[in-house]
C-alpha cells in the first residue's frame, strides 16, 4: 500500500470535516499553471551595475529596510512539506507559500516544530493577517480571505521590525518561477 502524507496549507473551501482527510490529500495532487511573478526588479540604467537576483529556489519579500529571505514553495510537494521536520530557522528567512490562485486557505502545523507568524497577501501584497502559529499544533488556521501568498518566519519577526497588518511588501522571484 503506498503511503501519502497530508498536506499543510489546502484551499479553505474544498474542506467538509468528514471527508477532510479525503480533500486533504485530493488537493495536494493539483494541476499546473503558469508562472506568477508579483514584481521583478527594473532594469538597469545604462552604465549601472546589473540588477542582482535571488538564488534559484528563493525570493525576496521586502518590508522597507527589512528582507526576508524566502524559500519558495510553489508546487502541492513543496507547500506539503513546508518547514516540517526543521528545529530553528534563521533570522530574516522564512518560507513563501506561492498557490497558483487566489483562495481561502488553511494551515497546520503537523511535524512543524517552530514557533511562526503567518502573513496573509491580497492581491497587492498587502498584509491583511498576521497569525501566530504554533509548533506540532494540527488544528486548522484560516487565512480568512483568499490569497495566493502565504509568508511564514520566526514568530515575533514581524512585530520585532514593526511590520503589522497593512504593510505592503515587494516580492521578487527569480525569473522562471513555475507554481503548480
Amino acid at each position: 500500500m503506498k503511503s501519502i502524507r497530508c498536506p499543510r496549507i489546502v484551499p479553505a473551501r474544498s474542506l467538509a470535516p468528514p471527508a477532510c482527510l479525503a480533500v486533504l490529500l485530493l488537493t495536494a495532487c493539483g494541476s499546473g499553471a503558469g508562472p506568477i511573478v508579483r514584481s521583478v526588479p527594473a532594469g538597469a540604467a545604462a552604465g549601472a551595475l546589473p540588477v542582482r537576483l535571488p538564488a534559484p529556489g528563493m525570493a525576496w519579500v521586502i518590508f522597507g529596510p527589512d528582507t526576508v529571505h524566502a524559500e519558495v514553495s510553489a508546487t502541492p510537494a513543496a507547500r506539503e512539506r513546508g518547514l516540517m521536520g526543521r528545529n530553528s530557522i534563521p533570522d530574516g528567512t522564512g518560507m513563501l507559500f506561492v498557490f497558483p490562485e487566489r483562495e481561502e486557505r488553511l494551515v497546520w502545523m503537523k511535524d512543524t516544530n517552530i514557533a511562526l507568524d503567518m502573513a496573509v497577501f491580497d492581491e497587492r501584497n498587502r498584509v491583511v493577517a498576521i497569525k501566530p502559529l504554533e509548533p506540532l499544533d494540527e488544528s486548522l488556521t484560516e487565512s480568512d480571505v483568499p490569497t495566493s501568498l502565504l509568508l511564514e518566519v520566526r514568530q515575533g519577526w514581524f512585530a520585532e521590525r514593526g511590520i503589522a497588518e497593512g504593510a505592503v511588501a515587494k516580492v521578487v522571484f527569480r525569473p522562471g518561477l513555475k507554481i503548480s
